[in-house]
């Protein structure tokens, strides 16, 4: 099955954009609606992201690093919540999309809402994937695959890099009232 046909992948992939991690390489591509100006982005100087992230943020969210498989924080979380742009604050996903995939990555079947993330068809490393990156900064995130039989709602997995993220958890509801009469 080829990721492209997808619905959320069509049409997304029309002219190359500069790839980040190797130079003036055009390996990546996006669509012209995509790389137009978009409502609520966030755009900053590299200068301005090395002096919020440390590096390692830095690699993975600016430069489409890649953290090493199961060596991040939330590869193995079930907290409940909602995970964060680490860069930008903007909310992408949740923990009720949130499932085991035993890859060292966290794995979500789908984005907290469309438009929440953006995705840029990725031939980089001699692979054809296509990359996630946030709506909101830019931020490069992970991959986001189909096809591999996971039993998920979408047949979709986003793996995710634990630094590209920040969980906020979900507060549990406080009971209210005094103590019990005796």
């Amino acid at each position: 099955m080829n990721i492209f046909e997808n619905s959320i992948f069509r049409n997304r992939a029309t002219h190359a954009v500069a790839d980040p991690a190797a130079g003036q390489d055009t390996a990546r591509e996006e669509s012209a609606t995509e790389a137009s100006d978009r409502a609520g982005t966030v755009r900053k100087s590299d200068a301005e992201w090395r002096q919020e992230l440390t590096p390692e943020e830095f690699y993975v969210l600016r430069q489409a690093g890649t953290e090493r498989p199961f060596t991040g924080e939330y590869w193995d979380t079930h907290t409940a919540g909602v995970y964060q742009c680490r860069a930008c604050g903007a909310e992408l996903f949740t923990s009720n999309e949130k499932f085991d995939s035993h890859c060292g990555w966290p794995s979500f079947w789908a984005p907290l809402a469309e438009g929440k993330v953006r995705y840029i068809h990725d031939r980089t490393l001699g692979m054809d994937r296509v990359e996630v990156r946030c709506g909101t900064c830019d931020s490069h995130l992970g991959h986001v695959f189909e096809g591999e039989g996971y039993g998920t709602p979408t047949d979709q997995r986003y793996c995710i890099n634990s630094v590209s993220l920040k969980l906020v958890p979900r507060e549990e509801p406080q009971v209210s009232g005094g103590s019990p009469e005796a």
